[in-house]
């Protein structure tokens, strides 16, 4: 289907708020880089998330997000996504994700980084690696007026060529005044992605999770969030808001001081 609805394709003005709110989300994200090392907690990342952001007066999306308890989300080693920040300890060698996603005047601005705490080893380092290079390359596939399958056409051959495997149950999707709308963005070409056109106008976010292993997940049956690989071994992932503009994709959660295109681990 073409995604024609009004609320879908933002006006002028309402671009510029979805720009507003992607970089102050970005600036949350610089916020907590130096924080993130071995010795602190993913708990004690997540309560300075939270009073960054509303020190500045704005929302945070994730807490009470159909009853998700924290303001981001943590996702350490073999957690795919949705990790629950608590008192686990980072340790040199670990990898963690940061998902956050803020509220602007009633916006929304979502992105996630892996960061390498420390030295890590080899593996680590290359799914992390494929992580953000699959994001970048999926945005430079797209334009204005494509289908929506050129993302996960990019994705899944830069993991292929990497011997890594790409998770389908957890996809990006529309953002705008509401947390997820459409279109759905999966991270390889499903059948509805290859009909579902990326039009001037859309935003939406583009957030591949690579594993290292076998691409299926489990979701914990205790917590009801936690998303960990199937076969225990590492995923990565990395996130941006992107607005279509006629000119081409514009990253609005763009950070200063994170890895920008082209970077290595």
């Amino acid at each position: 289907m073409l995604f024609g609805h009004r609320n879908l394709i933002l006006a002028e003005v309402e671009q510029d708020h979805m720009r507003v709110a992607g970089r102050f989300n970005a600036k949350v994200m610089d916020f907590i880089r130096p924080h993130v090392l071995p010795g602190v907690t993913t708990g004690e990342l997540d309560r300075m998330i939270e009073e960054f952001t509303r020190d500045h007066g704005h929302g945070l999306a994730c807490l009470g997000y159909q009853g998700y308890p924290k303001s981001s989300c943590i996702s350490v080693n073999e957690v795919v996504c949705h990790g629950i920040p608590d008192d686990y300890v980072l340790k040199e060698g670990d990898i963690a994700n940061i998902d956050v996603t803020s509220i602007v005047d009633g916006w929304y601005g979502d992105q996630s980084e892996t960061f390498l705490i420390g030295q890590v080893s080899e593996e680590a380092r290359r799914v992390t690696q494929c992580a953000f290079d699959c994001l970048h390359l999926a945005i430079d596939a797209v334009f204005p007026g494509c289908r929506v399958a050129e993302i996960g056409k990019a994705i899944m051959k830069e993991a292929q060529l990497a011997r890594f495997s790409v998770v389908r149950e957890y996809v990006g999707h529309g953002i705008g005044r509401r947390f997820h709308q459409d279109p759905s963005v999966p991270h390889y070409p499903s059948r509805q992605s290859h009909t579902d056109i990326l039009e001037p106008g859309m935003c939406f976010t583009i957030e591949p999770m690579i594993n290292e292993g076998v691409r299926n997940t489990v979701q914990d049956e205790f917590d009801g969030w936690t998303v960990r690989t199937k076969d225990g071994k590492l995923s990565a992932q990395f996130e941006h808001t992107i607005l279509m503009t006629d000119s081409g994709p514009e990253i609005l959660t763009p950070t200063e001081d994170g890895p920008q295109k082209g970077h290595r681990f």
